[in-house]
């Protein structure tokens, strides 16, 4: 095994969220050192659901605005993809089951969790837990649409599996999460 070692670390921002610099030995194959210096952003962990309807063929996405997509080229800067949160001290299932009802409006009880993924591993030290669960209309119990105090403006979407699928391809789906989620899904054959 590799010997690591931190020799500095300096936060650089603490705003919505930390980035620390860190400056660190690392030994390479051949035994060698070398010290590397690194920005990390750390927001903290995430978990991310798709609800979906076997009967109808249907599932659950959000859209929402994105700054870091506007500024980097998406023209209105809004995103289609599954509903997501921070854990913010919660399990992953905790927390996908509360944003699920607060930004879809959806009650759920017993989200399936199917996997986890570091999303930007060079970079943020974010894990993001993946989940699905079934919905149906006798569930819906809000509006949604996320939490006006923390800023959120959420729109609920229902699509047919096959469209929200398909608009991977076309570009409209290009948020990482939802394409992972939709993937599996369509390898599972969770949706047919």
């Amino acid at each position: 095994m590799k010997k690591i070692e931190i020799l500095e670390k300096k936060v650089l921002s603490n705003e919505w969220a930390v980035l620390n610099e860190y400056v660190y030995s690392f030994e390479r194959k051949d035994g060698t050192k070398q010290i590397h210096n690194r920005e990390v952003y750390d927001k903290g962990d995430g978990s991310a659901i798709i609800l979906y309807n076997k009967e109808s063929n249907k599932i659950i996405l959000t859209r929402q605005f994105r700054i870091p997509t506007y500024v980097n080229g998406n023209q209105n800067g809004y995103m289609i993809e599954a509903c997501a949160g921070l854990l913010d001290g919660l399990t992953p299932e905790e927390c996908v089951v509360k944003e699920t009802e607060e930004e879809t409006g959806y009650k759920i009880e017993t989200p399936k969790r199917l996997f986890h993924s570091y999303m930007v591993a060079g970079a943020v030290t974010e894990i993001i837990y993946f989940f699905i669960a079934p919905y149906n209309e006798s569930m819906k119990v809000t509006k949604g649409g996320g939490l006006e105090d923390e800023g959120e403006e959420i729109e609920v979407l229902e699509y047919d599996f096959d469209e929200a699928y398909n608009m991977i391809f076309t570009g409209e789906i290009i948020d990482a999460k939802t394409i992972m989620l939709l993937q599996h899904m369509k390898i599972e054959k969770i949706m047919e």
